[in-house]
C-alpha cells in the first residue's frame, strides 16, 4: 500500500479488516447449523440398534431428509436477495446494506433454539430469513471494494472477503467445544452476541466511499481516487442487464463462480456429517478437522491474492491471462484432489489431508472468479457479484440433497464416491469454459464516460 506516516493507519486498512469481519459474521451464521444439528437430532442410522447419545440438550426426530431441508433452508433465502443485493448497495450504500442485514440476522440466530422447540418448520423459517438477510453481504462488500481498493491492491482486498472462510474455521471447532460443555443452544447464543458487537464496530469504522469517511487523510483519499481514475462513476445508474445477458465473459465468470461455490458449499454442509458419521470422529474432533480445509483456503487466499497483486504491478501478464492462469490452482487442482479422494480416500486422516489440500488450492479464487467482477465492470461490481452469487448459491441447496440421496440406504465411504466425483466435475468443467471465453478487460457496458456524456447532452437539450 502507499506510504503513510508511521502514526497513521490507512483507513482503507480498517475498511478491509471490517470487510473481513462482515464476511466472517455471515459465515458464522451460515455454517453453525452444520455441526449444531448433529447434537440436535436423535440417532438416524438405519442399523436397527439404539445408540446412547450424549445429553447436549433436547433432541428431535428429524430424518436425513429433514436435516437436508434445514441445512438447505439458509440458501433458499440467500439466493433470493443475492440477485438484487448489488443494485441495493449501489443505490443505498454497502455500509448500511451489509450492516443492518448482519444485525437482524444475529437476532434471528439467537431465536433458533426457541424455533427448534416449536417445530422443524419454524427452524426452516428462521434459517430461510437468516439466509435472506445475509444474502446481501457479499455483493455489498464487493461494492465497497470497488470504492476503496486501488487496482494494485485488489488481490489483498478481495482476499479480505475470505473472512467467511475464517468464520468456518473458528465456528466449527468452537461450536463443538461449546456444545460439549454448555449445550447446543449456547452455540447459537454466543454467535449472536459476537455478531452484535462486531456490527457496532462496523458502523463506527466503515464509510461507503473515501470521500464520505470522516477521519481519512487528504493524502490517502486523493491516492485512492486518483488510482481508480475514471473507471468509477459517482452517478447512480441501473445495471446494463441486457448487455450482461449476451456477454460471454460474464457467462464464463458465472460458471466459474458456480464451480467454486459447489466445492465450497459441499464441504461446508457435508464435511462435519462425513467426518462424524462416516469416519467416526467425535463432535469436537469433527469440528476441528472440518475447519482445516477452510483454514488452508484462508491462508492460501491471501498468498495467491498477494502474488496476483505483484504480477499486476510488474505487468508480467495481462489481467485476462492472469485470471485464466489462476484457474489452475483455484479449480483444476481442487477437482483433481476430489477425484483422488473418491478412489483412494479410505483412511480417515488421508481424507482430511486431501480435502484440506483441495480447498486450500481453491483459495486462488481470490485471483480468479472472486476478482473478475471487479475487472469486467467496476461500476457494477456489486451487481455482477450479486448475480453470480445468486446462481452460485444453488449448490448449497443441491449438495445436501445429493448427499441425502446417496446415503439414504447406507452411509459409508462407498456411497460418498460419486458425491466426490460430482464435486470434481463441478470444479473442472467451468474452468475449461473460462479458459476459452473468460476475460479480464473492462467491458464496454461499464461505460462511465459515455453514459455520463449522454446524460449531459440530454440535460443540455432539456
Amino acid at each position: 500500500m502507499a506510504f503513510m506516516p508511521s502514526f497513521y493507519i490507512p483507513k482503507r486498512v480498517n475498511v478491509a479488516i471490517m470487510l473481513f469481519m462482515a464476511c466472517l459474521l455471515s459465515y458464522m451464521m451460515r455454517v453453525n447449523l452444520s455441526i449444531n444439528i448433529i447434537a440436535m437430532v436423535e440417532d438416524t442410522s438405519d442399523n436397527g440398534t439404539e445408540v446412547a447419545l450424549p445429553d447436549y440438550g433436547p433432541r428431535y426426530n428429524w430424518t436425513q431428509q429433514d436435516q437436508a431441508l434445514l441445512l438447505g433452508a439458509y440458501f433458499y433465502g440467500y439466493m433470493i436477495t443475492s440477485l438484487p443485493a448489488g443494485t441495493l448497495a449501489e443505490h443505498y450504500g454497502g455500509r448500511a446494506v451489509a450492516g443492518y442485514s448482519c444485525l437482524l440476522a444475529g437476532v434471528l440466530t439467537a431465536l433458533t433454539p426457541l424455533a427448534a422447540s416449536w417445530d422443524k418448520y419454524a427452524v426452516f423459517a428462521v434459517r430461510f430469513l437468516i439466509g435472506f438477510l445475509t444474502g446481501v453481504v457479499y455483493p455489498a462488500c464487493h461494492n465497497l471494494v470497488s470504492k476503496w481498493s486501488p487496482p494494485d491492491e485488489k488481490g489483498k482486498f478481495v482476499a479480505s472477503l475470505m473472512g467467511g472462510t475464517f468464520g468456518t474455521v473458528i465456528t466449527w471447532p468452537i461450536s463443538g467445544v461449546i456444545i460439549e460443555n454448555l449445550g447446543w443452544d449456547w452455540a447459537f447464543y454466543i454467535v449472536a452476541i459476537f455478531v452484535l458487537v462486531v456490527v457496532a464496530l462496523w458502523f463506527y469504522l466503515v464509510a461507503d466511499t473515501p470521500g464520505q469517511h470522516n477521519s481519512i487523510s487528504l493524502k490517502e483519499r486523493e491516492y485512492i481516487q486518483t488510482s481508480l481514475g475514471d473507471t468509477l462513476s459517482n452517478k447512480k445508474k441501473w445495471p446494463p442487464y441486457k448487455q450482461l445477458l449476451i456477454s460471454m465473459p460474464f457467462w464464463s465468470l458465472m460458471l466459474l463462480h458456480y464451480g467454486s461455490m459447489w466445492g465450497l458449499f459441499f464441504l461446508i454442509t457435508a464435511t462435519p456429517k462425513f467426518l462424524s458419521e462416516v469416519l467416526g470422529f467425535n463432535l469436537s474432533s469433527a469440528g476441528f478437522l472440518s475447519s482445516l480445509p477452510h483454514l488452508a483456503r484462508l491462508l492460501c487466499a491471501f498468498g495467491f491474492g498477494s502474488v496476483a497483486d505483484w504480477i499486476r504491478r510488474k505487468e508480467w501478464l495481462t489481467v485476462t491471462r492472469m485470471r485464466k492462469a489462476f484457474c489452475l490452482p483455484s479449480h483444476i487442482l481442487p477437482g483433481i484432489m476430489l477425484v483422488i479422494l473418491a478412489f483412494f480416500g479410505r483412511d480417515p486422516y488421508v481424507c482430511v489431508a486431501i480435502m484440506t489440500i483441495s480447498l486450500g488450492f481453491n483459495g486462488a479464487a481470490t485471483a480468479s472468479n472472486l476478482a473478475n467482477s471487479q475487472d469486467l465492470a467496476p461500476n457494477y461490481a456489486g451487481t455482477l457479484y450479486g448475480i453470480i452469487n445468486c446462481v452460485g448459491t444453488t449448490p448449497g441447496i443441491f449438495s445436501p440433497l445429493i448427499v441425502a440421496a446417496f446415503t439414504k440406504e447406507k452411509n459409508t465411504i462407498e456411497q460418498w464416491h460419486w458425491i466426490f466425483i460430482i464435486g470434481a466435475a463441478a470444479y473442472i468443467l467451468p474452468a475449461l469454459f473460462f479458459w476459452v471465453f473468460g476475460s479480464g478487460k473492462i467491458q464496454k457496458w461499464n461505460e462511465v464516460e459515455t453514459c455520463e456524456s449522454r446524460e449531459d447532452i440530454v440535460n443540455t437539450k432539456l
